[in-house]
């Protein structure tokens, strides 16, 4: 049996005595740690760390998280050297947050670990800070586990004020600001709740007392303080506080949802970024099986022109959910950023198979000088180049093109699991992928199955 030790982190959230009492429950550790009221989060980190663990895997656990699952049978079974769990948020949907299994050996790096100074990613995110080094001293990497858990529901207004102005310092990216307003556009469908009412204050609050280029000093203090002022905000707004929690109201939830997430935001969109020959007509008539209504092959005219000209607000999307097209490979990272909360799939094939493929869709379709096509073998000509730097078909080259769009596409989402799916349809992955991707059950029927032959 493999020894599991709880750390439990409260700064005397509302749920705090329910998720120490769920934790113990569902996880079954040999010893309990408590780190309560250590602030800021960088001196309960280094609590944290410095704690002489006599197990084989550490289990973080934050006092807003309630965990819903049996977790035994996955912690005893578990080696990877670091999982984050992903959790339901209230005010962001599926995330990876909150609940952290990491390997003794892992804690012990992180121990070895010299505190940066003034470094505003660590003031922001120690632990992850400090975990990330760990994990590439020891050239090791994370994995993630979706559990059934609910994060941020159910917290007291001034939790929620200190968290949301914190969250805004932390979005300070171009996609993480994109993706935080995004999310507030969400909370526009939700009056009648005050807790995304303050979680708005809050994001308001940051932006207008702490600018982009604040020192890490400055940054520090600020969220050192913002207990402080969460209080005294609430109080010019004449917020009350919450009750007490009681369990019942999670379970309630939990039948509400029923194992459904936040609805997504109007603005996510599907992009097939594999290149072409890797299932991508199969993957759009499923798609649309699926309800999302995507398109292969649009007014390329339209689209590609767009696309060259560095316009990625593609005009299309007015009228579809996404687009299968292989011109999306090449610009994946900025219709990431144009359209933030986006489901991204990269469709792959054994590269022989590929590559045999590939000859034969060529050999059928030349660039050639042909009378009154002049036009459309200029197009075709620009899209393989675009996308393959080639026109002619060449084995070393689009070898070498494979292999580097299925790396960059890995790069670009590795913190971002729940971004990307990869899949191989070629090989048989199907419905029993596709649909656990949009928490949509599993289809029972055949897969939509086209240019089978190479």
């Amino acid at each position: 049996m493999k020894k599991i030790d709880l750390v439990f982190r409260t700064v005397g959230e509302r749920t705090s005595q329910a998720a120490l009492d769920l934790a113990i429950k569902q996880i079954q550790p040999d010893r309990v740690h408590i780190i309560d009221n250590v602030k800021p989060f960088s001196q309960a980190v280094q609590q944290m760390i410095g704690i002489d663990y006599e197990a084989d895997f550490v289990v973080a656990i934050d006092a807003d998280c309630l965990i819903l699952e049996d977790m035994v049978p996955f912690l005893q079974n578990n080696t990877l050297p670091y999982v984050d769990c992903y959790v339901l948020d209230k005010f962001r949907g599926q995330i990876h947050c909150g609940v952290h299994i990491t390997r003794v050996d892992v804690i012990r790096a992180m121990q070895k670990i010299k505190i940066p100074q003034d470094d505003s990613k660590y003031v922001l995110r120690p632990e992850s800070r400090l975990r990330g080094e760990a994990l590439r001293k020891l050239n090791l990497g994370k994995a993630f586990q979706k559990f059934q858990i609910f994060h941020d529901f159910f917290q007291f207004y001034r939790d929620i004020f200190a968290k949301y102005a914190l969250r805004e310092l932390r979005s300070r990216t171009e996609y993480h600001q994109a993706k935080l307003n995004l999310d507030r556009q969400d909370w526009q469908m939700q009056q009648d709740d005050l807790d995304f009412q303050v979680a708005h204050y809050a994001v308001e609050y940051a932006r207008e007392e702490i600018a982009n280029n604040t020192s890490p000093q400055d940054m520090a203090k600020f969220i050192e303080d913002l207990p402080n002022i969460a209080i005294r905000e609430l109080e010019k707004r004449n917020i009350p506080e919450k009750a007490p929690f009681n369990l019942q109201e999670a379970w309630d939830a939990a039948a509400l949802l029923n194992g459904h997430q936040r609805p997504r935001s109007k603005k996510m969109k599907v992009f097939g970024i594999g290149l072409n020959r890797t299932g991508t007509t199969s993957l759009t008539m499923a798609l649309n099986r699926l309800g999302i209504n995507v398109i292969h092959y649009p007014d390329e005219q339209t689209t590609e022109k767009e696309l060259m000209a560095g316009n990625y607000d593609l005009s299309l999307l007015n009228n579809f959910d996404g687009t299968t097209a292989v011109t999306n490979a090449l610009f994946f990272a900025q219709l990431d950023r144009m359209y933030p909360d986006s489901k991204f799939i990269l469709t792959v094939r054994d590269q022989e198979s590929w590559l045999n493929s590939i000859a034969a869709h060529w050999h059928q379709q030349p660039v050639l000088d042909e009378p009154g096509q002049e036009a459309k073998m200029q197009r075709l000509m620009l899209l393989r180049v675009a996308v393959f730097g080639i026109y002619k078909f060449n084995r070393e080259r689009l070898s070498y093109v494979y292999d580097l769009h299925y790396k960059n596409v890995m790069e670009y989402f590795k913190d971002r699991p729940e971004s990307l799916l990869v899949i191989n349809i070629c090989a048989g992955e199907r419905w029993e992928k596709l649909c656990p991707f949009f928490n949509l059950p599993v289809l029972d029927e055949p897969f939509p199955w086209k240019n089978s032959n190479p």
